[in-house]
Protein backbone atom coordinates (compact mmCIF):
# COMPACT_ATOMS: atom_id res chain seq x y z
CA UNK A 1 0.00 0.00 0.00
CA UNK A 2 1.24 3.36 -0.86
CA UNK A 3 0.91 5.85 2.17
CA UNK A 4 0.65 9.34 0.82
CA UNK A 5 0.76 12.34 2.61
CA UNK A 6 -2.91 12.79 3.52
CA UNK A 7 -2.45 16.75 4.32
CA UNK A 8 -0.48 19.38 3.12
CA UNK A 9 0.11 22.42 5.70
CA UNK A 10 2.93 24.53 6.12
CA UNK A 11 4.97 23.69 9.23
CA UNK A 12 3.66 26.48 10.68
CA UNK A 13 -0.08 25.77 10.16
CA UNK A 14 1.53 22.25 11.40
CA UNK A 15 2.14 23.55 14.74
CA UNK A 16 -1.21 26.27 15.04
CA UNK A 17 -3.16 22.88 14.29
CA UNK A 18 -1.18 20.99 17.25
CA UNK A 19 -1.61 23.70 19.56
CA UNK A 20 -5.20 23.71 18.89
CA UNK A 21 -5.31 20.38 19.84
CA UNK A 22 -2.46 20.08 22.50
CA UNK A 23 -5.15 18.56 25.27
CA UNK A 24 -6.65 16.25 22.85
CA UNK A 25 -3.23 15.24 21.70
CA UNK A 26 -2.37 14.49 25.35
CA UNK A 27 -5.06 12.79 26.09
CA UNK A 28 -5.09 9.74 23.64
CA UNK A 29 -1.34 9.31 24.35
CA UNK A 30 -1.91 8.63 27.82
CA UNK A 31 -3.70 5.78 26.99
CA UNK A 32 -0.30 4.00 26.59
CA UNK A 33 0.16 4.16 30.24
CA UNK A 34 -3.40 3.06 30.66
CA UNK A 35 -4.41 6.37 32.77
CA UNK A 36 -8.10 6.33 33.40
CA UNK A 37 -8.55 10.26 33.68
CA UNK A 38 -11.03 11.64 31.76
CA UNK A 39 -10.69 14.73 28.74
CA UNK A 40 -12.01 17.48 30.70
CA UNK A 41 -9.98 16.44 33.35
CA UNK A 42 -6.76 16.17 31.01
CA UNK A 43 -7.60 19.76 29.53
CA UNK A 44 -7.81 20.57 33.35
CA UNK A 45 -3.90 19.80 33.87
CA UNK A 46 -2.93 20.77 30.57
CA UNK A 47 -3.91 24.23 31.70
CA UNK A 48 -2.00 24.20 34.94
CA UNK A 49 -5.02 23.43 37.31
CA UNK A 50 -5.28 20.76 39.83
CA UNK A 51 -8.12 18.00 39.93
CA UNK A 52 -9.33 15.67 42.73
CA UNK A 53 -9.11 12.45 42.53
CA UNK A 54 -6.42 12.34 39.95
CA UNK A 55 -3.04 10.49 41.29
CA UNK A 56 0.14 12.72 41.58
CA UNK A 57 1.34 10.18 39.29
CA UNK A 58 -1.10 10.23 36.62
CA UNK A 59 -0.59 14.10 36.60
CA UNK A 60 3.19 14.45 36.27
CA UNK A 61 2.60 11.73 33.09
CA UNK A 62 0.21 14.48 31.59
CA UNK A 63 2.56 17.43 32.18
CA UNK A 64 5.13 15.33 30.95
CA UNK A 65 3.16 14.71 27.61
CA UNK A 66 2.02 17.87 27.52
CA UNK A 67 5.87 19.43 27.56
CA UNK A 68 7.01 16.60 25.25
CA UNK A 69 4.39 18.04 22.62
CA UNK A 70 5.29 21.52 23.23
CA UNK A 71 9.03 20.26 22.78
CA UNK A 72 8.48 19.24 19.49
CA UNK A 73 6.25 22.43 18.02
CA UNK A 74 8.29 24.67 19.26
CA UNK A 75 11.81 22.67 18.02
CA UNK A 76 13.22 24.04 14.87
CA UNK A 77 16.09 21.53 14.69
CA UNK A 78 15.22 18.78 12.38
CA UNK A 79 14.35 15.53 13.53
CA UNK A 80 17.52 13.74 15.19
CA UNK A 81 18.43 10.78 17.38
CA UNK A 82 19.38 13.41 20.06
CA UNK A 83 16.00 14.69 19.43
CA UNK A 84 14.80 11.44 19.85
CA UNK A 85 16.54 11.29 23.15
CA UNK A 86 14.96 15.08 24.43
CA UNK A 87 11.75 13.38 23.93
CA UNK A 88 12.55 10.68 25.99
CA UNK A 89 14.03 12.47 28.78
CA UNK A 90 11.17 14.85 29.00
CA UNK A 91 7.70 12.32 29.20
CA UNK A 92 9.95 9.71 30.73
CA UNK A 93 11.16 11.99 33.72
CA UNK A 94 9.44 10.58 35.88
CA UNK A 95 9.22 6.79 34.51
CA UNK A 96 12.70 5.67 33.29
CA UNK A 97 15.83 4.52 35.10
CA UNK A 98 17.82 6.74 32.92
CA UNK A 99 15.93 9.31 31.33
CA UNK A 100 17.06 10.07 27.76
CA UNK A 101 19.72 7.22 27.55
CA UNK A 102 19.64 4.63 24.98
CA UNK A 103 18.87 1.21 26.82
CA UNK A 104 21.76 -1.13 27.20
CA UNK A 105 20.13 -3.81 29.06
CA UNK A 106 17.37 -6.09 28.69
CA UNK A 107 13.69 -5.82 29.61
CA UNK A 108 10.44 -7.05 29.48
CA UNK A 109 7.52 -5.32 28.03
CA UNK A 110 4.07 -6.71 28.84
CA UNK A 111 1.33 -7.25 26.10
CA UNK A 112 -1.65 -8.92 25.73
CA UNK A 113 0.29 -11.89 24.90
CA UNK A 114 2.64 -12.52 27.62
CA UNK A 115 6.45 -10.39 27.71
CA UNK A 116 7.95 -9.67 24.96
CA UNK A 117 11.64 -9.13 25.24
CA UNK A 118 12.91 -6.87 22.91
CA UNK A 119 15.86 -7.06 20.24
CA UNK A 120 19.38 -6.50 21.29
CA UNK A 121 20.56 -3.70 23.16
CA UNK A 122 20.65 0.15 21.04
CA UNK A 123 23.56 0.91 18.93
CA UNK A 124 23.46 4.75 18.46
CA UNK A 125 25.65 4.25 14.84
CA UNK A 126 22.62 2.09 13.86
CA UNK A 127 20.27 4.17 15.02
CA UNK A 128 21.19 7.39 13.23
CA UNK A 129 21.95 5.51 10.20
CA UNK A 130 18.48 3.85 9.74
CA UNK A 131 17.06 7.65 10.72
CA UNK A 132 19.08 8.93 7.80
CA UNK A 133 18.21 6.19 5.47
CA UNK A 134 14.85 6.91 5.92
CA UNK A 135 14.99 10.63 5.74
CA UNK A 136 16.99 10.41 2.58
CA UNK A 137 14.37 7.64 0.96
CA UNK A 138 11.44 8.71 -1.72
CA UNK A 139 8.76 7.72 0.73
CA UNK A 140 6.05 10.32 1.51
CA UNK A 141 6.78 12.11 4.58
CA UNK A 142 3.81 10.39 6.46
CA UNK A 143 5.02 7.01 5.49
CA UNK A 144 8.44 7.91 6.63
CA UNK A 145 6.53 8.80 10.00
CA UNK A 146 4.76 6.10 10.80
CA UNK A 147 7.67 2.91 9.69
CA UNK A 148 9.80 5.52 12.17
CA UNK A 149 7.28 5.55 14.79
CA UNK A 150 6.49 1.27 14.81
CA UNK A 151 10.31 0.41 14.01
CA UNK A 152 11.47 2.68 17.20
CA UNK A 153 8.38 1.31 19.37
CA UNK A 154 9.73 -2.51 18.60
CA UNK A 155 13.25 -1.62 19.05
CA UNK A 156 12.26 -0.07 22.77
CA UNK A 157 15.21 2.39 22.26
CA UNK A 158 14.93 3.57 25.53
CA UNK A 159 14.47 2.40 28.81
CA UNK A 160 11.08 3.98 29.80
CA UNK A 161 8.01 5.72 27.77
CA UNK A 162 8.96 4.06 24.55
CA UNK A 163 5.39 4.24 22.74
CA UNK A 164 5.35 8.16 23.92
CA UNK A 165 9.03 9.07 22.62
CA UNK A 166 8.13 7.11 18.86
CA UNK A 167 4.67 8.75 18.78
CA UNK A 168 5.61 11.83 19.35
CA UNK A 169 9.31 11.70 17.23
CA UNK A 170 7.17 11.10 14.47
CA UNK A 171 4.99 13.65 14.72
CA UNK A 172 8.02 15.95 14.97
CA UNK A 173 9.03 14.66 11.59
CA UNK A 174 4.91 15.35 10.57
CA UNK A 175 4.96 18.69 11.79
CA UNK A 176 8.35 19.87 10.35
CA UNK A 177 6.84 18.89 6.67
CA UNK A 178 3.22 19.67 7.25
CA UNK A 179 1.73 16.33 6.85
CA UNK A 180 -0.50 16.41 9.85
CA UNK A 181 -0.40 14.43 13.11
CA UNK A 182 -0.71 11.08 13.72
CA UNK A 183 -3.25 10.44 16.30
CA UNK A 184 -5.33 7.48 16.50
CA UNK A 185 -8.60 8.18 18.35
CA UNK A 186 -8.90 7.29 22.28
CA UNK A 187 -11.72 4.85 21.10
CA UNK A 188 -9.68 3.11 18.92
CA UNK A 189 -6.71 2.59 21.57
CA UNK A 190 -7.49 -1.16 22.69
CA UNK A 191 -7.30 -2.19 18.64
CA UNK A 192 -4.17 -0.22 18.47
CA UNK A 193 -2.28 -1.82 21.17
CA UNK A 194 -3.35 -4.86 19.96
CA UNK A 195 -2.04 -4.68 16.70
CA UNK A 196 1.41 -2.86 18.05
CA UNK A 197 1.59 -6.29 20.42
CA UNK A 198 1.37 -8.15 17.27
CA UNK A 199 3.48 -6.60 15.58
CA UNK A 200 6.50 -7.09 18.37
CA UNK A 201 6.16 -10.94 17.65
CA UNK A 202 5.86 -11.18 13.99
CA UNK A 203 8.01 -8.07 13.59
CA UNK A 204 6.11 -7.06 10.17
CA UNK A 205 4.57 -4.07 11.04
CA UNK A 206 2.71 -3.73 7.11
CA UNK A 207 -0.81 -4.27 9.12
CA UNK A 208 -0.40 -1.67 12.11
CA UNK A 209 0.95 1.09 9.62
CA UNK A 210 -1.87 0.14 7.33
CA UNK A 211 -4.53 0.25 10.30
CA UNK A 212 -3.09 3.52 11.70
CA UNK A 213 -3.12 5.11 8.15
CA UNK A 214 -6.64 4.79 7.85
CA UNK A 215 -7.44 5.51 11.38
CA UNK A 216 -5.09 7.45 12.85
CA UNK A 217 -3.45 10.31 10.42
CA UNK A 218 -5.29 13.60 11.28
CA UNK A 219 -5.27 17.05 9.73
CA UNK A 220 -6.95 20.08 8.35
CA UNK A 221 -7.02 21.44 4.52
CA UNK A 222 -7.06 25.31 5.57
CA UNK A 223 -8.91 27.89 3.16
CA UNK A 224 -6.19 29.28 0.34
CA UNK A 225 -4.29 32.18 2.00
CA UNK A 226 -5.40 34.13 -1.15
CA UNK A 227 -9.37 33.56 -0.36
CA UNK A 228 -8.65 33.95 3.03
CA UNK A 229 -7.25 37.55 2.63
CA UNK A 230 -9.69 38.37 0.25
CA UNK A 231 -12.52 38.06 3.01
CA UNK A 232 -10.39 40.10 5.59
CA UNK A 233 -12.48 43.41 6.91
CA UNK A 234 -10.60 46.29 5.34
CA UNK A 235 -10.28 47.68 9.22
CA UNK A 236 -8.33 45.32 10.41
CA UNK A 237 -6.23 44.57 7.39
CA UNK A 238 -3.37 47.25 8.02
CA UNK A 239 -2.72 45.40 11.44
CA UNK A 240 -2.18 42.06 9.51
CA UNK A 241 0.01 43.29 6.89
Amino acid sequence: MKFEDKYHLTPDENKRYAKANLARLVFANSRFEGLSTTLPQTETIVAGLGVDGVSVDDINTIVQLKRGWQYIINEDKPLSLQVERNINKIVARDDALFPGELRTGHGLVGTYRGDFVPPEDINAENEEKYLKDLNNSNRSTTDKALTLMFHNMRQQMFWDGNKRSATLAANKLMIENGAGLIAVPEDKYPIFLKKISDYYYSSDMSEVKDWTYKNGVQGITPRHEKNYKSKVDPNIQKYLD
